[in-house]
């Protein structure tokens, strides 16, 4: 289980590796000249990383009664992980590593207190209280004082 201090940190590592990933695909993209090709290539190493991963842990493959069980939308992950990766691609040259970041960081709050609040897809629910209110506009208004 991790420690009250070892998740946060290892949550501040994935968004340094996603700054990193998207400077990389945006590299990529330019050499390949293509951001369709370049997305591609991101998420086939991707998946062989994620494969080496199950091998490592020894997790067992899914049974395949478990995976019919699995409502449809659940499946669709992928799907936005590569307009996610798509958009990265093209945005980060445009906007600057910076702005695209911070502009992905306050659509992604302003999307979890919505889901927390109204408990979406099955997630706990949290109310939208004064405090998170707070962290929402100081996040957006960090988003204006980095695109200046």
């Amino acid at each position: 289980m991790l420690t009250a201090l070892l998740a946060p940190f290892l949550a501040a590592v994935a968004g340094v590796g996603i700054v990193i990933q998207q400077g990389l695909n945006a590299n990529l993209r330019v050499a390949l000249g293509s951001a369709a090709w370049a997305g591609l290539v991101s998420y086939g190493v991707g998946l062989a990383c994620m494969g080496l991963l199950a091998l490592a842990l020894r997790d067992p493959l899914p049974a395949w009664a478990a995976a019919a069980r699995v409502p449809w939308w659940a499946w669709s992950g992928g799907a936005f992980g590569a307009l996610f990766i798509g958009l990265a691609i093209v945005l980060v040259p445009v906007l600057g590593a910076g702005t695209f970041m911070a502009l992905l960081v306050a659509g992604q709050m302003l999307a979890s207190v919505a889901f927390d609040h109204f408990g979406w897809m099955g997630l706990a629910q949290r109310h939208l209280d004064g405090p998170r209110c707070l962290g929402v506009a100081l996040l957006i208004g960090g988003v204006i004082l980095i695109r200046r």
